[in-house]
């Protein structure tokens, strides 16, 4: 068993969309076999990119796993997405990955993407290597990609191979390692050649570097290249791959994926110097007084899963993706799902392939399977065979950018919050709330994109059309002057009539009081039994507002005198009273709009603080400071929520990708009046109409 453990490989291919992540993977796919033609993306028939808002928009939403086999090696190939709106499909994947793949664009270099990926592996101390890939393009430069790599992921970057021809002319590579060089034909077959005179000078000099970084990382191995001894092929490849292993750099090489070169090198690369289950070692879980606990990739123990993606399917039902921890899982049988504390049962075991489920008999430490219909469990559970531990799940991405949800239809009305519901169990990057307020339902995403494809997937799952919407904001009103006014209820109409007669005195409070409300009858003019409902009638009143509808704040009102009647006199009529007296305050109190102000933390390289700072000035934002965070700039503001409502895709055009934000509300504030006036006739002709 653990000879078939040795042999297993997971790996992620990780980067910016459009760097030819899935191209990549379905060449590899093609030359190992498991495809009988080679996958374009272009053209929509991908193995990877198999649903059709992927094949739609040309990209990766999902994560998707394949296998392959290699000469021996059983290869789990995940191809995660690059687009920042369908990031955190990649995210939750990485922990179950034992290696990343970064895929690079030989033109463009890494992107915003690539350095989240980069971060993920830090965090998760993942070994890689680099890809620089579409080396075949014009503009592209193998040089120039590993430099970028070199600040971007923060890791040293070392090649391994040099292209050989550039652009058009790219037509094969060196390997410093061996000394071989190869030249590629147009099926991607490999033929070795002798390196190219006009390389030779060069490529010796880059073997050279090549040696002494490698030397470098053994202190036996330095001393023999100082004193000037020859390190060996061997002893060079084992210092390369335990430096590998270690994380301590990581190895470059070169590819175009649409020509079929180098695929053969990311195959050997995989094999020879990626970790398996056993190379990545123990995980650390939490046991049930929160202390670590170390759960190996033994076959023999007791079985621990992690779950780290779930796919919901109207018909088959919720698909569980997991990884095998430790322990040998069967082709059926029960879990205990340890964050649920709860009980699971499965009676098939899948290994999910592109859009194919195959059914296997079993599973060892470092599998990625999956089980159909779990009652409980979503992604980022522990399933055990009955041991009370847990594996910390990744916090899920913070959303970006929200908006108002309604059915297209009313015959819907019933069904989209299902429908919402089942994607929210699929897809960890969005969040559902309910704003009561402004009786919207509110959907948080990482971006517009990510919200439309969502809409196309409720469409497409739960047959249930949803429109989307820039949400309402929560304004709020108040007064700038102190008024007492008389509010009185007076109705005979036969019988008895209804009489409540209250003054009020309303008077401005500092930002963020609240409303204070203070009883000073004296002498039973009004009746204590009849206080209550004065204050409720102005509660009630304070609700709907007096400029545009919105609830007022930040004022005292202090009922101070009165009269009753001892017969005509009711709780309902001192209700009125109040109302009344509230309105007539109101009216004269110079009411003023608020608005819900944002505490904004923008995190972007530092040549774009300027852009952010200006831009935050023309939100009507207040910049309230910088920190730094490596080499990112944190920008503080203050800026109202009404101009932050689409600020994500302004943001990426400022920081070409690379700036993230969070926000949280922080106060009300008063709107300016020439804007107040406006948002006032619009929400009034929006209620007229």
């Amino acid at each position: 068993m653990s000879e078939e453990i040795k042999s297993m490989r997971n790996v992620a291919f990780a980067g910016h969309g459009g760097a030819g992540k899935t191209t990549l993977a379905e060449a590899m796919l093609f030359k190992a076999g498991v495809t009988n033609r080679l996958g374009r993306v272009e053209e929509g028939n991908t193995v990877m990119d198999f649903q059709p808002e992927e094949t739609k928009k040309q990209q990766s939403i999902n994560t998707s796993f394949i296998k392959y086999t290699h000469d021996k090696h059983v290869v789990t190939l995940m191809d995660t997405p690059g687009d920042q709106n369908f990031f955190s499909a990649a995210k939750t994947c990485f922990p179950v990955a034992d290696s990343m793949a970064f895929v690079i664009d030989g033109v463009g270099g890494p992107s915003a993407m690539t350095e989240e990926a980069a971060a993920s592996a830090l965090e998760y101390n993942l070994p890689g290597f680099v890809i620089i890939n579409k080396l075949d393009r014009e503009r592209s430069d193998f040089n120039t990609a590993v430099a970028a790599c070199d600040t971007s992921l923060k890791k040293k970057i070392i090649p391994v191979c040099y292209p050989i021809g550039a652009e058009d002319g790219f037509k094969g590579l060196v390997n410093i390692v061996s000394g071989e060089a190869f030249e590629y034909d147009a099926d991607g077959k490999a033929t070795r050649i002798d390196i190219p005179a006009d390389m030779a000078d060069e490529i010796a000099t880059d073997k050279e570097e090549f040696v002494e970084n490698i030397a470098e990382l053994d202190d036996d191995l330095l001393e023999k290249y100082l004193e000037g001894e020859e390190l060996t092929e061997e002893e060079i490849k084992g210092a390369f791959r335990k430096g590998v292993l270690d994380a301590q750099f990581y190895p470059a090489i070169c590819t175009s994926a649409t020509k079929m070169i180098g695929v053969d090198v990311v195959f050997d690369f995989i094999n020879d110097y990626m970790p398996s289950p056993l190379d990545r070692g123990a995980w650390i879980a939490k046991d049930a007084d929160g202390n670590d606990v170390e759960v190996a990739p033994d076959p023999d123990a007791e079985f621990t899963g992690f779950v780290f993606a779930t796919i919901v399917d109207p018909y088959a039902g919720r698909l569980s993706l997991f990884r095998v921890i430790s322990g040998t899982l069967g082709k059926e049988g029960n879990v205990l799902n340890v964050t649920k504390d709860t009980k699971e049962r499965f009676s098939q075991l899948l290994e999910i392939a592109g859009k194919e489920q195959k059914q296997i008999t079993g599973a060892l430490p470092g599998a990625i399977v999956a089980v159909a219909k779990l009652k409980s469990t979503l992604t980022g559970d522990t399933l055990t065979g009955g041991k009370n531990i847990q594996i910390p799940a990744p916090a899920p991405l913070p959303p970006c950018i929200s908006f108002a949800i309604s059915p297209k239809s009313k015959s819907d009305e019933d069904k989209i919050h299902e429908a919402v519901r089942k994607i929210l169990e699929e897809d960890t990057g969005l969040t559902l709330r309910r704003e009561e307020e402004t009786r919207q339902t509110i959907l948080s995403g990482r971006g517009l994109v990510h919200i439309e494809v969502t809409a196309d997937k409720i469409q497409r799952k739960f047959n249930v059309g949803m429109d989307i919407a820039t949400p309402k904001v929560a304004y709020r009103e108040t007064f700038k002057k102190k008024v007492r006014v008389q509010g009185k209820h007076k109705k005979q109409s036969g019988g008895h009539g209804q009489y409540g007669d209250c003054w009020i005195e309303l008077e401005p409070l500092p930002k963020n009081s609240g409303y204070e409300f203070v009883d000073k009858i004296v002498g039973g003019v009004i009746p204590k039994n009849y206080i209550p409902a004065v204050e409720a009638g102005i509660r009630e009143a304070m609700q709907k507002g007096i400029l545009a509808g919105f609830p007022c704040v930040d004022f005292r009102t202090t009922l101070d005198f009165g009269s009753y009647h001892a017969v005509d006199s009711s709780e309902m009529a001192f209700k009125t009273a109040g109302s009344l007296a509230f309105k007539n305050a109101a009216a004269q109190a110079n009411a003023v709009l608020l608005e819900p102000i944002m505490k904004v933390s923008v995190k972007a390289p530092d040549d774009a603080t300027g852009d952010i700072m200006g831009d935050m000035n023309s939100r009507r934002g207040r910049v309230l400071g910088m920190d730094s965070e490596g080499d990112k700039q944190i920008i503080n503001a203050l800026v109202p929520m009404s101009e932050m409502l689409r600020y994500a895709p302004d943001l990426g055009s400022m920081t070409g990708g690379r700036g993230t934000f969070t926000m949280e509300f922080e106060l009300y504030d008063e709107v300016p009046p020439d804007l107040a006036k406006k948002i006032i006739d619009q929400v009034n002709a929006e209620k007229e109409g």
